[in-house]
């Protein structure tokens, strides 16, 4: 569980960040399950793009990837979710 201090030092590191992929009508299906997995073992911290028209469902969907992936959900802002998890392997990010 992260803690709010932790949330806002994760938020003010993806803002440079660019999404590398997105979720789109099929949902979460497991190809990006695994697409993104690979990607926060390299990277620790993704921002993926979410396209769903209602803001309720944005939020469902970013909370389902977190949950699949092992992962932290650290926030959803318009149409982008910022998920956390720490590598494995080395952690390259310091709190």
């Amino acid at each position: 569980m992260l803690t709010s201090k932790q949330r806002a030092k994760l938020r003010a590191l993806a803002s440079v960040e660019k999404p590398v992929g997105q979720v789109g009508k099929d949902g979460v299906t497991d190809a990006a399950v695994a697409n993104f997995s690979d990607a926060l073992e390299a990277r620790e911290l993704i921002k993926v793009t979410l396209l769903s028209p209602w803001k309720e469902e944005k939020r469902a969907v970013a909370e389902e990837l977190a949950s699949k992936l092992g992962a932290e959900l650290v926030s959803v802002i318009g149409n982008r979710a910022i998920i956390y998890r720490r590598s494995q392997k080395d952690s390259h990010l310091e709190f």
